[in-house]
């Protein structure tokens, strides 16, 4: 069974096409510069990769250029379209109503187009990315698979915000968590290197966005984001938590209209905010080894709030069986994640400091120290594989 997966977003278009019967990518690519002017690449195991300059004034035009090259007789992996049983669709809001992964159906659809207003930068894209889809390959099901549904089993208590409760019935203000298809993957992977479904797991997903949440028995209890990407913290551009009341003191001290001082606290804040220098974490090291005092205040802000968010999970959980790392921080910062393990064997979290330091980025990792009652681990993750196996189980 072959499975394609598909993550629209507003000039762009990643894929991947998967063979589910052995679990290999045959191809994956990206379509970059939609409406503007357009690139692709794409790669296939054992070939040349192909990058072009390609017109694409909409997503259907990335869609139309995917499937051509899928089929070409040189770069191609498959013969024919119709070899292609399903599409996997990523999207990071489902809603109150999508809390699991589903075929997309009109109705679907149409419930997506209502709650654009609780998910305005990803969901439009996402939408169209579907649609085009849709005209495209008419003839298999098109699954949706949601970063907000592994949240959906969480406890009332857990996600509803001490606002007046009038609120949450009226605008469906709570907390959604995001990068939950990521969490689910590395918190699956996690229980079986423990050997225990019913584990305590903390997953720590470090990026440009980040999040951390909370497993048990294999569902999550708490996340660190919230009613958007913003909350939890402190990422790329954005501020993470903050006193509610930073919001309007900026609006009045500043003159700031309301989509001004969200831009500040999106676009502006966070890692670049606090160093000045740049929104990558990348960036940012090689300034504070260089001594620039606001990269090195950028990095341990950071330290403190991952610190912080593990040990209230361990309170909650009463306990944990192990700590993740993943995303581009997790998998590929070996300081950071030394920082944040740094003073915490209170907890049984230890890490082998010189095998962290010298383990592969990008492959997985036990970095536990000998003796640690917490296990400590690097799991590279894999949302694509999890949207084309929610896509299999729903159509197969």
């Amino acid at each position: 069974m072959k499975i394609l997966v598909v993550n629209a977003g507003s000039s762009s278009l990643k894929y991947q096409l998967f063979d589910m019967d052995t679990n290999e990518v045959l191809a994956k690519g990206l379509c970059e510069r939609i409406g503007i002017d357009g690139i692709v690449t794409h790669k296939c195991p054992g070939k040349a990769d192909y990058k072009a300059d390609v017109d694409f004034p909409n997503h259907r035009a990335a869609i139309e250029c995917v499937l051509s090259l899928l089929t070409d007789k040189e770069k191609g992996v498959i013969a024919s379209v119709e070899e292609i049983s399903a599409v996997g669709h990523r999207f990071a809001h489902g809603g109150e109503k999508l809390k699991k992964s589903a075929i997309l159906g009109d109705q679907e659809l149409a419930y997506l187009e209502s709650i654009v207003g609780l998910n305005p930068l990803h969901g439009p894209p996402a939408i169209s990315g579907l649609k085009a889809c849709k005209e495209v390959m008419p003839s298999v099901n098109h699954v949706g698979v949601f970063d907000t549904s592994y949240y959906s089993d969480m406890e009332d208590y857990a996600y509803i915000y001490p606002i007046p409760y009038e609120l949450y019935e009226k605008h469906k203000i709570r907390r959604y968590g995001f990068h939950g298809t990521s969490h689910r993957y590395v918190a699956g992977k996690a229980a079986e290197m423990l050997g225990n479904k019913d584990a305590k797991i903390i997953t720590c997903h470090l990026g440009n966005g980040s999040s951390i949440t909370a497993t048990v028995n294999g569902k999550a209890v708490d996340t660190s984001m919230g009613f958007t990407p913003q909350d939890g913290v402190p990422m790329g551009t954005r501020s993470g938590a903050i006193d509610p009341t930073v919001v309007t003191f900026i609006q009045k001290a500043e003159g700031l209209t309301a989509e001004e001082a969200d831009k500040v606290l999106n676009k502006e804040a966070g890692l670049l905010g606090i160093s000045g220098i740049s929104s990558d974490c990348r960036d940012i090291c090689n300034a504070a080894a260089e001594g620039n005092y606001r990269a090195a205040l950028a990095l341990k802000i950071l330290v403190h709030n991952i610190k912080k968010i593990i040990g209230s999970y361990v309170a909650e959980m009463n306990g944990v069986d192990a700590v993740v790392f993943t995303a581009g921080i997790g998998e590929n910062d070996r300081q950071i994640r030394e920082d944040v393990c740094k003073d915490m064997s209170f907890l049984g979290i230890e890490i082998d400091e010189a095998f962290n330091q010298s383990c592969k980025r990008g492959e997985f990792a036990d970095i536990t120290a000998k003796g640690a009652k917490v296990k400590t681990y690097v799991i590279p993750t894999n949302e694509e594989y999890m949207i084309a196996l929610d896509t299999q189980n729903l159509t197969k």
